[in-house]
């Protein structure tokens, strides 16, 4: 939705169009599937100019023939701002999709590629900064991790597995909710992304990164499909009235992970 996924003044059309797609595309990736196709109902004011679209349409079909998920299908109407609606619909072997309930005590836990970037990004723009999408690809174009996830699927190396989209204080929540475990992670031991802070590599979300947990011991090699694998805390049995996740700070001491990313429903850190 336009003011809240992406805003004309700072997002060009065609970035757009490729975010409403990886974020679709990411969430396939989230369960170690291949995307099959995918539906757009686009919604835009009459007097937005026929190239905006053309751009948005450039950006969306770019990443769909990329990743071989065709647009098979959608609608077009009128609205106060832009609005699209994407439907994504993935495949998996018969029982082999990886789920956020598979998470185990002992597990531990990982995340590919480094976070708070696109966060970092956000709130530049919301400074007022001009902010060029040529030097921060990771905000404007970011790229699912489809190949990594289903390397992790065939590897049958990940037990849970979510996106980061929300913010990893929140998904990991997600993970730890769905799994009934918790989870401590290591302050030390976040891949902050360059320009960003720890705050935001925490909070900040769309970075449409993987986080998964493994077995203990498990063989998980530095890179997956070229992205950086960082491994950042543990899964441990839920202690009665203990809240989910908790982080180990650089001085050594453990304190509650509040969920703060994107919750739609929430209170939120920033707009998207």
């Amino acid at each position: 939705m336009e003011n809240v996924h992406f805003h004309r003044k700072w997002h060009p059309a065609r970035s757009a169009g490729h975010r409403c797609l990886a974020r679709g595309l990411s969430d396939i990736a989230a369960m170690g599937g291949d995307p099959l196709a995918c539906f757009l109902s686009l919604a835009v004011p009459p007097e937005l100019p026929q190239r905006w679209i053309d751009e948005f349409l450039r950006g969306f079909l770019d990443l769909a023939r990329r990743f071989k998920a065709p647009l098979a299908g959608g609608d077009t109407s009128t609205a106060q701002q832009i609005t699209a609606d994407i439907l994504l619909l993935g495949t998996v072997p018969s029982n082999k999709a990886v789920l956020r309930s598979g998470a185990r005590p002992g597990d531990q836990i990982f995340v590919t590629g480094k976070l708070g970037g696109s966060a970092a990004v956000l709130k530049r723009l919301y400074a007022g900064e001009k902010v060029g999408s040529g030097a921060a690809r990771s905000h404007f174009y970011p790229e699912p991790r489809l190949e990594a996830a289903r390397r992790l699927r065939q590897a049958e190396l990940a037990h849970a597995m979510i996106d980061l989209s929300d913010g990893l204080s929140v998904d990991l929540a997600h993970i730890c909710q769905e799994s009934r475990v918790s989870a401590l992670i290591e302050a030390s031991a976040i891949p902050v992304a360059s320009g960003g802070t720890l705050d935001l590599a925490l909070h900040g979300g769309e970075d449409y990164e993987l986080l998964f947990t493994a077995r203990h011991g498990a063989k998980m090699p530095g890179r997956i499909a070229g992205v950086p694998i960082t491994l950042i805390g543990k899964i441990e049995s839920r202690s009665s009235g203990r809240l989910p996740v908790q982080i180990r700070d650089k001085q050594g001491h453990i304190k509650t992970l509040e969920a703060r990313g994107w919750q739609h429903f929430g209170k939120n850190i920033t707009s998207r």
